[in-house]
């Protein structure tokens, strides 16, 4: 039972039966992402990756979609049902790789090489999205780009590594935007191979926001969704090294609940070799609780709102990613 009290004088409140209680009251779904507290996944409807869960919430009939998560994952959200009212537990969690893209900064890039197009990574702001030709996911990528013309310049963002990555399982000469993840490109490259060395048998599962020394260690390279399948498809009392947030191991431990998940470090602040276990979580992520999650509803707030003209912009590129699958 987990509880919350708002003042030495005020009634107590079993938030996971009150959150179930406003849910069907407000006719709302729970968005969780991988990457939140183990309390918010166990209370929502679906979890997953963002795009995933944008695409849910639009074929779900519920009015009101709460999505725990980052800003640019709930303005997601918004883009995919522009009518339906859209609230984020926690206004200020944002994402540092969404902001390493700047909509002004972005747009100036672009007119510097106007006979590219624009791919973006689905983890970027709306209005950057309204920027773009295709978004894509860690998925499908590599998917993507190799779909398009062979003879199209492509500037990829906002994701460096992500990008080098890309066009290195294409062979495609991405021009890529200097964006990166906090998290990911922190993880420490000489703590995982250590890990490697006492773990001999473990696999290495290494998400492509992380720079090429880290992956050039993994067994498995993908997506969230790809090192899950990796761990649910595979010995059921295997050892795997995580190199990606630590929210997913919530999930990995339900798939596969006698393997063994060892968390990789991340070097310590200001870029030093060490073994910074809380670096690699993302704080933005964790900025959602259970309790901003149930005042979020109480109170209905906070609401995503985008100007309309950016909303139908920013779908187009989503669209098209759908459509090529």
């Amino acid at each position: 039972m987990i509880m919350l009290t708002r003042s030495p004088g005020d009634l107590q409140v079993d938030l996971v039966p009150e959150i179930e209680r406003l849910k069907r009251e407000m006719n709302a779904i729970i968005l969780a992402h991988y990457y939140q507290i183990d309390e918010i996944q166990d209370v929502a409807d679906f979890i997953g990756d963002s795009l995933d869960l944008s695409r849910k919430a639009a074929d779900n009939d519920a009015d009101i979609i709460v999505f725990c998560g980052v800003h640019f994952m709930a303005e997601t959200a918004k883009v995919l049902s522009p009518h339906k009212t859209v609230l984020l537990p926690d206004l200020a969690a944002g994402c540092s790789l969404a902001e390493s893209a700047p909509p002004g900064e972005f747009k100036a890039f672009i007119d510097a090489h106007p006979d590219h197009l624009v791919v973006n990574y689905v983890n970027t702001s709306a209005a950057v999205k309204a920027l773009t030709d295709y978004c894509v996911t860690s998925s499908n990528a590599v998917h993507v780009i190799n779909s398009l013309p062979k003879d199209r310049k492509i500037i990829f963002g906002p994701d460096k590594y992500l990008g080098d990555w890309v066009r290195r399982e294409t062979g495609r000469d991405l021009l890529l935007w200097e964006g990166s993840c906090e998290v990911h490109e922190i993880f420490s490259e000489q703590a995982i191979a250590e890990m490697k060395q006492e773990w001999p048998g473990a696999k290495v599962l290494v998400h492509p926001e992380c720079p090429r020394a880290v992956r050039d260690l993994g067994d498995v390279i993908g997506s969230t969704k790809r090192l899950l399948e990796a761990v649910a498809n595979g010995p059921p009392h295997a050892t795997y090294i995580v190199v990606t947030e630590p929210g997913i191991i919530h999930k990995m431990r339900e798939a596969a609940p006698h393997a063994t998940f060892l968390m990789a470090p991340a070097n310590a602040v200001g870029g030093k070799e060490g073994s910074c276990t809380s670096c690699n979580t993302c704080p933005h992520m964790k900025r959602n609780t259970l309790e901003k999650l149930y005042l979020c509803m109480k109170n209905r707030s906070p609401e995503i709102q985008l100007p309309d003209d950016i909303i139908q912009k920013a779908k187009i590129p989503i669209e098209r990613m759908i459509a090529i699958g």
